[in-house]
């Protein structure tokens, strides 16, 4: 989580991220949360919906139908002008934090997990997944996680299918920046090359600390 805020919010310090919220301009309307969760894309009303079957009667509640209207789109038709306010007074709910966190697993972080140990890679093989999944998704598009997955599938094969780890990752990692070009919000490729591919260059399959790194030219470290 530490190390996917420092690209999300240039910050490793993850948990001051619940109440973030902004439109980054990347056509997926609004992004917000621990995760970035987007109005566009589905997943911010999947949590609203959550924390509405946890808390009736929320603040943000009363925007699901305008929730369900934007997604798909990067319109902020009916959210405006008071969602950001109230995302950020929801933000201190610790139901609504208990919300961000289950659905950042349930959706991004379980599933990566899930098929890194599939694939017989360790914990940079399984972050690798996990930050694919929260920038791409796993919908049906060419960038979406399975579809990287499947393009590395092309040029190596993972542990468990008698690959070796470092070929592996080189050619998901290379298959995700490739993935990252064709988004014009996405062209800044040092999420990959000045994170991952330094640890993997290093041989630190397990992320044992002190993890040093950097993104979008910021320089970060967890001792």
């Amino acid at each position: 989580m530490q190390i996917v805020s420092s690209a999300e919010n240039s910050s490793t310090n993850w948990k001051a991220q619940f109440g973030y919220i902004e439109d980054i301009d990347d056509g997926r309307g609004y992004t917000a949360g621990i995760i970035g969760f987007c109005s566009g894309t589905g997943d911010m009303l999947d949590l609203v919906e959550l924390y509405k079957a946890k808390k009736p009667g929320n603040v943000l509640e009363k925007y699901l139908p305008a929730l369900r209207k934007v997604n798909g789109t990067d319109s902020h038709a009916g959210l405006d002008p008071n969602y950001t306010k109230d995302w950020k007074t929801a933000a201190k709910d610790s139901v609504f934090k208990a919300a961000q966190e289950s659905e950042r697993d349930r959706v991004y972080f379980n599933p990566a997990v899930k098929q890194g140990k599939a694939d017989g890679v360790r914990a940079l093989g399984q972050f690798a997944y996990y930050d694919a999944i929260v920038v791409h998704g796993d919908g049906g598009d060419k960038t979406s996680f399975s579809n990287i997955r499947k393009r590395a599938l092309g040029k190596a094969k993972p542990p468990s299918q008698g690959g070796n780890e470092t070929t592996w990752l080189n050619a998901f990692m290379d298959a995700r920046v490739w993935a990252m070009k064709q988004e014009p919000a996405h062209e800044d490729v040092t999420r990959i090359e000045t994170a991952q591919r330094v640890w993997l260059k290093a041989g630190n399959f397990d992320l044992k600390t002190p993890l040093k790194w950097k993104v979008y030219g910021d320089s970060f470290e967890i001792k």
